[in-house]
């Protein structure tokens, strides 16, 4: 039996599409192994969100090719559509595909034997429409599975790679999505992520929306939890919060990009929004949903960021009632408006404000966990066991460690919080198992 391995790097919208390439190999009797074992065929999914990411790609495609049995090596993903030409030159690369022909894979495979030198098949970034259903779940726990909705973006950051490598926003139809989610709580899954480049955007080219999605979601039975993986500040619309409250099997937890907390920053980013709009989201959301878990993303050292504008996205960060933080390093991206705009931050300097910042991060995560010591949630158990433990996570997106012997995985069980430790809060068990 052939044997082929997968690696991915970057968003969890990679890990999903990874997910769906595998059933392709499977399909056709291929046994998966994990990355670094012998194998027959070697798939990578890349990402090229930063310099970082694509440094760790060529590692990646390296590691391959010294592996036992001299693989097949297939490089696809992010940084295969942006720079196909730096993949092909590494020796022993085989396969190139771009962000069109990721999904038909084995149209292009042709006779596993090693290529003198590699083929490459990536389309033009403006010819790609195609959708590319895909879903992945975690490693080892049958619990929650992330469900890719929308790909592509339209909104043109100056900093972003996005819409070079994926293209236009373009969405799955509800019909598709409500079958997929159907099939995962069949699988006997209960918790389901919308996942994509940017969840907010979804179906307005088709004349659907997010919300509509929502609603029927919501309505299969045995799916408990339904969960935004990030949304845009301005695509966040108060009906979709409004309805968020009103819905049990809504996650009361929102990812919402910030990126700058000055406004003359996130002018030079092309953002679509300002300081003042942020802080009145967030003042919405926290008053329609107490308690709400709300996580923040903010880039440092963008061009032109100085010592007095990185005080104030500080400031601004400080002062908002946020619940944790994700913090990047700005990164030049090749072909993006910001690599040309001059006025560089410092390496050295940009990674003391990223420091800076995660230390502030750490220190509301912290908080915001500490403020539920005393309430009961329902937590969502995995399967994993880590010792005499088990962790799950509550609707907020706050991870709860529990008691390995009284709980049993992919099970909801209501937990009282009573500590925090580290990175995560301490769980006793108020009742085995939450009712459907």
């Amino acid at each position: 039996m052939p044997r082929v391995a997968f690696t991915t790097l970057g968003c969890k919208l990679n890990f999903a599409e990874t997910s769906t390439i595998g059933k392709q190999f499977l399909d056709r009797g291929y046994d998966q192994v994990e990355f670094g074992e012998e194998t027959d065929v070697c798939v990578i999914n890349t990402c090229s969100v930063t310099g970082r990411a694509d440094r760790e790609c060529r590692q990646l495609i390296r590691r391959a090719l010294r592996g036992k049995g001299k693989p097949f090596v297939i490089v696809t993903g992010c940084y295969a559509q942006l720079d196909p030409s730096a993949i092909a030159s590494i020796e022993g690369v085989d396969l190139v595909l771009g962000a069109q022909e990721k999904f038909d894979l084995f149209r292009y495979i042709g006779p596993l034997e090693k290529n003198l030198y590699p083929h490459v098949f990536v389309s033009e970034i403006a010819s790609i429409d195609n959708f590319g259903p895909a879903y992945s779940t975690e490693a080892g726990n049958r619990t929650r599975a992330y469900l890719k909705v929308q790909d592509g973006c339209d909104f043109n950051c100056s900093f972003c790679t996005i819409p070079l490598a994926r293209g236009g926003s373009r969405s799955q139809d509800v019909e598709a999505c409500l079958a997929q989610a159907r099939g995962l709580v069949a699988e006997g899954y209960k918790e389901i992520v919308l996942t994509g480049v940017n969840v907010g955007d979804y179906g307005k080219k088709t004349g659907s929306h997010l919300i509509t999605l929502l609603r029927q979601l919501v309505q299969i039975d045995g799916l408990r939890r339904v969960r935004i993986s990030s949304i845009e500040p301005n695509l966040l619309s108060g009906e979709i919060i409004d309805f968020v409250a009103q819905s049990d099997k809504m996650c009361k937890h929102f990812h919402i990009p910030l990126q700058s907390g000055s406004d003359e920053i996130l002018r030079a980013m092309r953002r679509r929004y300002t300081t003042s709009q942020f802080a009145d989201l967030i003042c919405r959301v926290n008053e329609s949903l107490p308690g709400c878990g709300i996580g923040v993303d903010v880039i440092v050292g963008f061009p032109g960021e100085t010592d007095t504008l990185f005080e104030q996205t500080h400031r601004f960060l400080t002062e908002l009632p946020v619940s944790y933080l994700h913090v990047f390093t700005y990164s030049e991206r090749p072909n993006t408006p910001a690599s040309g705009f001059g006025n560089a931050v410092e390496p050295k300097v940009r990674f003391h404000r990223s420091d800076v910042l995660r230390v502030l991060g750490m220190k509301k995560k912290h908080s915001f966990y500490s403020s539920m010591i005393g309430k009961t949630e329902a937590v969502l158990a995995e399967d994993d066991i880590d010792g005499p433990a088990r962790h799950g996570f509550t609707g907020n997106y706050v991870r709860v460690r529990l008691p390995a012997e009284k709980t049993s995985g992919n099970s909801f069980h209501q937990v009282r919080i009573v500590g925090v430790e580290d990175d995560l809060c301490v769980g006793s068990i108020e009742e085995c198992e939450v009712p459907a």
